[in-house]
């Protein structure tokens, strides 16, 4: 009975670790869609409203790198799932690519 236990124990979280990496990995491959193309940074009139979207694209970009990382360091930061947070952190980010007039690529698992 000891014996079943244990095994049964070891099934949990080895599924469970195989489970993460691989929420891990499709957060990473996710993060490479964080990108704004056709922005031309020296042509834009630059006021508050286009500082406060390029400081938005820069920092939904950092945060999502950092949740990646914090969990590829197996220190969760949140009881969603990862792959939740980086879409949550990507939307954020194509609305100011949006807005600073760029063109995001198209966003697909």
């Amino acid at each position: 009975m000891k014996t079943l236990i244990l095994l049964a124990g070891v099934i949990l979280l080895t599924a469970c670790s195989f489970g993460a990496s691989r929420e891990v990995k499709l957060a990473e491959k996710m993060l490479t869609h964080f990108q704004c193309n056709k922005i031309e940074h020296a042509q834009m009139t630059h006021s508050s409203m286009t500082n406060y979207y390029e400081q938005s694209l820069a920092s939904s970009r950092q945060k999502a790198a950092s949740y990646v990382q914090s969990y590829q360091d197996g220190e969760p930061l949140f009881d969603l799932p990862l792959t939740d947070i980086i879409e949550q952190q990507y939307v954020i980010y194509k609305a100011a690519c949006q807005n600073l007039g760029g063109i995001e690529p198209i966003f697909t698992e």
